[in-house]
């Protein structure tokens, strides 16, 4: 008799734990292997999906790039001695006596700061007057100034700088040590001088980008080829905006990594495998090295390239297919770029999902079997 109703209630369990199993599912991370190939195109459904060979990864291999226009390239280097009306001069003036026009003693300077070059060009000084600054150098405008004032003194020493102002003058923000107004002087024309004169870049150089506004016309660049190639060591142009910021791209992991996370990239490129590495790699009680997806959207040009059609219209969702279990598996997915906003998404080993429902169906029974006994 006790037999017969172990029995039953073993029937019992496995029936309600069955009903429970195909009411709901078990619990799991995302879809299967096979319910992702059941939403490819082949099977109606929306996304192309793509196992990756050698071919596949040459053409997917797009990575949008990054530049300055011709306009921007060709920009001749500004005469940047030249003072340009609305420019700001800072004049020191020593005199060789005692009781100068402008200082306390000998061996004392006089300091003029934020002299303004006027709408038509003209600065004045103590002493010297009205003089025409617009079109003449620093040096040239020291030696006119030096001309006034020797009549009235002797032997004055003057120095003429231009400092940031509303003339010829480029703004820096973001990713770099000093962030504020600086004027275009000989030492800094040219972008990568401009930088320097800021502190430089406080940002990692591995992912910091360069962006210059100039008018109409914007360009962005890494900062590691803005050093690797002169060429894009453009002229600056009064009113240039230049912007120093680190690179926003990610990809998400989901799915049996050891982290599931939205990853910024830490390198201009992240190949398959470094993305995989970055999450810890794979979960070794859960994964399904066979079953490593890529989920993206892709531009028509490089869609009809995967494809090898002309009749695509639009980006297409994509899904690419990664086994690392094949022979050639690990070097297709050190070859695999990542772009951004890729999924990277690990199906579940079958054989985890069979210990789930071995599980969920054992454990009500043995559950049971021990309430069975504790009761007699």
């Amino acid at each position: 008799m006790k037999n017969k109703f172990n029995t039953r209630a073993r029937w019992v369990a496995i029936v309600v734990s069955a009903s429970v199993l195909a009411g709901c599912g078990l619990p799991r991370s995302g879809p299967t292997k096979n319910e992702i190939f059941s939403g490819s195109v082949q099977e109606q459904g929306n996304a192309f999906v793509i196992t990756v060979d050698d071919s596949v990864a040459r053409a997917a291999n797009f990575q949008p790039s990054l530049g300055f226009s011709s306009a921007l390239i060709h920009a001749g280097t500004l005469g940047s001695d030249t003072i340009q009306p609305g420019d700001t001069l800072s004049l020191q003036i020593w005199e060789n006596v005692d009781d100068g026009l402008l200082t306390l003693g000998s061996g004392t300077a006089a300091e003029l700061s934020e002299i303004q070059v006027d709408g038509s060009g003209f600065i004045f000084v103590p002493y010297a007057g009205r003089i025409k600054a617009s079109g003449n150098s620093p040096e040239a405008i020291r030696r006119i100034i030096t001309e006034k004032l020797e009549a009235q003194t002797p032997d004055p020493q003057v120095v003429v700088q231009r400092v940031a102002g509303d003339g010829a003058t480029v703004s820096l923000i973001g990713g770099v040590s000093a962030q504020g107004v600086y004027p275009i002087e000989r030492p800094t024309r040219t972008l990568t001088a401009m930088l320097a004169a800021a502190g430089g870049i406080s940002l990692p150089s591995e992912t910091a980008q360069v962006t210059l506004t100039r008018g109409a016309h914007s360009g962005t660049v890494w900062l590691q080829d803005l050093y690797a190639n002169p060429r894009l060591d453009i002229a600056l142009r009064a009113g240039d905006r230049i912007l120093v910021e680190a690179d926003e791209r990610y990809f998400t992991a989901l799915g049996s990594t050891l982290t599931q996370v939205r990853v910024p990239f830490d390198t201009q490129s992240v190949s398959a495998i470094e993305a995989l590495a970055n999450v810890g790699g794979l979960s070794p009680a859960l994964a399904d090295p066979t079953g490593i997806f890529v989920f993206r959207d892709e531009p028509e040009h490089v869609a009809r390239k995967v494809l090898g059609r002309t009749d695509l219209n639009g980006p297409q969702r994509f899904i690419y297919l990664l086994d690392l279990t094949s022979p050639n598996g690990v070097f297709l997915a050190r070859d695999f770029d990542i772009r951004s906003e890729d999924t990277v998404y690990v199906t579940e080993a079958p054989y985890n999902q069979f210990n789930k429902v071995l599980n969920a169906i054992v454990g009500p029974v043995v559950t049971t079997e021990t309430l069975t006994s504790i009761g007699e």
